[in-house]
């Protein structure tokens, strides 16, 4: 249908996202640069510039001498502190929540300790107060937030609910979605936390260039996230990479370890994760019996690997959880096995953003769920300011659904 009225405030809105998106994907250009990539006028770039600098999604970045005569060129950056969203992490030991600008930038964070027992009700409570200081933190009011992204252990469904979770006791059946959404004034959107894990080392961890990756989480208990084509792998029911009350949840890999922390310390009952570290301090101290069993240990889980690493074929395996700071004394032997028995061997590496892989996780998905909300504020022809735009969006929260 031909557009008949408003087309000029329609194309103008259009423009102005088209200049928002240069300039987040070109850094600090200057307005000839910021023109050619959104593909417009000098003089029609110009005025939308300074129509973004007057509402704050635009700032004048640090003019830099290119060596030519005259003054410097002006040089301009989208502004990331125009909104900011949330992530949040409930796990076994407890909940952790960040702040973010839209580049991800973490402005303030809270964490508080939760036994796995504790009801749903109290640990929702939980995750509305420890969300709140971190807002605090980040001077930005929980109201302002554009969007809270939440992982959690368990099966989540489409709608956001806790299908089933071994975890956590009391934490089977919750709708996290609609008893979020009741709590906060702000959209929210809710993911399986391995899921996020990977997605998070995608973003910006140990997977910054690869597309297919399978992420070992390795804790109180054993956990995967999948990545295919850059997109985190949900399975038929949600539930792929949940191994849940599985028999080898625990992976009989640890056995090794477990063994010789109860022989060398009896009176310290440690969890399998916890064994292996132990094991693996008191090898670097010379004990041979240790250096033997860590390597056992290694040995094993890789063995338990290549089971997923033949039919999956990623190009990456990353360990997180509290096993990355074992650093190669884990990967290079697992790397060593899956070079000798894979076809296409993947590279190992540890996490390299250890505990905060799920809450980063869940502000990549705040993001994703909140930049389109932004940018419509634009091209809806409204020219909204950045706090505007974040505001409508935070209006929503009723409305949210599960990503």
């Amino acid at each position: 249908m031909r557009r008949t009225s408003g087309d000029g405030s329609f194309l103008r809105s259009l423009n102005e996202v088209a200049v928002l998106r240069a300039l987040r994907e070109t850094g600090t250009p200057t307005l000839a640069e910021v023109a050619r990539a959104a593909q417009l006028s000098r003089a029609t770039t110009e005025v939308i510039m300074d129509s973004l600098q007057r509402n704050g999604w635009v700032v004048e970045a640090e003019a830099v001498a290119d060596g030519q005569r005259g003054r410097p060129a002006r040089r301009y950056a989208f502004r990331a502190a125009a909104a900011h969203v949330a992530g949040v992490a409930i796990g076994g030991s407890g909940v952790t929540a960040m702040v973010a600008d839209l580049d991800g930038a973490v402005a303030g964070r809270a964490a508080e300790h939760l036994s796995p027992e504790l009801s749903a009700p109290e640990r929702l409570d939980a995750v509305q107060r420890v969300l709140e200081r971190a807002a605090g933190a980040a001077d930005v009011p929980l109201s302002r937030l554009a969007a809270v992204g939440v992982g959690t252990t368990g099966v989540i469904d489409n709608e956001g609910r806790v299908l089933k979770s071994v975890a956590l006791a009391d934490w089977s059946g919750v709708d996290l979605q609609a008893e979020l959404a009741a709590r906060l004034p702000v959209p929210v959107v809710i993911e399986n936390d391995m899921r996020l894990a990977v997605l998070a080392e995608h973003w910006r961890g140990a997977a910054s260039e690869h597309d297919n990756v399978l992420y070992l989480h390795t804790g109180r208990r054993i956990g995967l996230g999948l990545l295919f084509d850059g997109v985190p792998y949900r399975g038929s029911h949600a539930a792929a990479g949940e191994l849940g009350g599985h028999p080898n949840s625990r992976w009989a890999a640890f056995q090794h370890v477990m063994d010789y922390a109860m022989a060398a310390d009896p009176g310290e009952l440690r969890a399998p994760s916890q064994a292996a570290l132990f094991a693996m301090e008191r090898a670097a101290g010379g004990d041979e019996k240790a250096t033997a069993a860590f390597q056992s240990f290694a040995r094993a889980l890789a063995e338990g690997l290549v089971s997923l690493v033949t039919p999956l074929d990623p190009d990456l395996v990353v360990i997180g959880g509290s096993l990355a700071q074992t650093g190669e004394h884990l990967t290079e032997p697992i790397r060593a096995l899956l070079g000798e028995v894979c076809l296409y061997p993947p590279d190992v590496k540890v996490s390299e953003l250890g505990g905060d892989a799920v809450g980063m996780g869940a502000v990549r998905l705040a993001l994703d769920h909140a930049e389109p909300v932004l940018f419509a504020s634009l091209s809806s022809g409204t020219g909204s300011s950045a706090a505007e735009a974040s505001a409508a969006g935070s209006s929503s929260a009723g409305s949210s659904s599960a990503a």
